[in-house]
């Protein structure tokens, strides 16, 4: 990954009693998908306002691409607004306008000659998929269709950072998934820096390479999703892997990416006087790759040999106390 691209540092934000953040430090690589994860109320839609300044922080900074918005007046901060595109949850389109027209919009704001407008909306919507359906209104399109218009519409000013508010929590599993493709597509073409708000894990799965956990206006944790699942502790990898806890005093639970846990486990059978049972786990494909996480059971003479031959292999290995 590239420079840090979006950068808020200390940002404090309260409605009347409610602290909505708390502090909060955020760094997104150029080129990266980041995800903020959080349940209602956690203060990442909040971030995401913040970070181009529809909210305005009380405390804390933002900067994106090397620019400090929050220094910034009102003009200077609508021109830097037009290098970042924004996908609402529940689409936002214009009823009176035809999808073309939708996806113009943001382009007659910004005074871009009619000629250049038409050749750059039916771009975008060969982009997104929906080169056919230009006249079309939005009462005629499918909740999946819709937020093909809403990213379409983002991309216009041709933004190097797309911010995303829970983009597919209104539509069904299947749409949600073609969303996700088509967003991880743009970004490997297009380069995009894509930061996304939501509060389902399968989202995070599916393409994040980074992801903060967000609750009651703080960052519990933050990083590569690579980097947290071999943290001890992390609450992405419990939360990836809800195994029973707390675990078994003296059970080890054994944290991987590819596939080399359960070949590992048969290897210290073999090599050393123990024995192994599985008492749990998964593998689960994330954007990165696979990722394992198994719990066991090691008992036998040579135990303590074993957990060292594992933690030795490369994995992240925790014993219960």
């Amino acid at each position: 990954m590239g420079y840090v691209v979006i950068q808020a540092s200390g940002l404090r934000k309260q409605y009347g009693e409610t602290v909505a953040l708390d502090g909060v430090d955020l760094h997104v690589r150029e080129g990266e998908i980041f995800g903020v994860l959080g349940q209602s109320g956690a203060g990442k839609s909040t971030l995401l306002r913040c970070v181009n300044l529809l909210e305005r922080p009380d405390a804390g900074t933002v900067t994106v691409a090397g620019q400090d918005l929050t220094a910034l007046r009102d003009r200077e901060l609508n021109r830097a607004r037009q290098r970042i595109g924004m996908i609402h949850q529940h689409f936002a389109l214009l009823s009176s306008r035809t999808v073309a027209g939708n996806v113009a919009f943001p382009l007659e704001v910004m005074g871009v000659p009619r000629a250049e407008r038409r050749r750059r909306v039916a771009e975008l919507l060969d982009l997104v998929g929906l080169g056919g359906r230009a006249g079309a209104r939005p009462h005629q399109l499918s909740g999946g269709q819709k937020q093909r218009v809403g990213i379409a519409r983002a991309l216009a000013g041709n933004p190097s950072v797309l911010l995303s508010d829970e983009a597919t929590s209104a539509l069904d599993p299947a749409t949600t998934q073609s969303i996700l493709s088509l967003l991880k597509r743009l970004n490997a073409e297009l380069g995009l820096t894509i930061l996304l708000i939501t509060h389902e894990m399968n989202v995070v799965k599916s393409v994040c390479d980074s992801v903060a956990i967000m609750s009651s206006g703080r960052i519990e944790e933050s990083g590569a999703i690579a980097d947290l699942v071999r943290t001890p502790g992390s609450r992405l990898t419990r939360e990836i892997f809800p195994l029973p806890e707390p675990p078994p005093p003296g059970s080890v639970t054994l944290t991987f990416t590819g596939d080399p846990g359960r070949s590992l486990v048969s290897e210290v059978v073999r090599k050393f006087d123990v024995d192994v049972s599985i008492l749990g786990g998964a593998i689960e494909e994330l954007a990165g790759g696979a990722v394992g996480r198994l719990r066991v059971s090691i008992t036998g003479a040579e135990s303590q040999a074993a957990v060292a031959h594992l933690s030795s292999a490369g994995l992240l290995v925790e014993v219960a106390q």
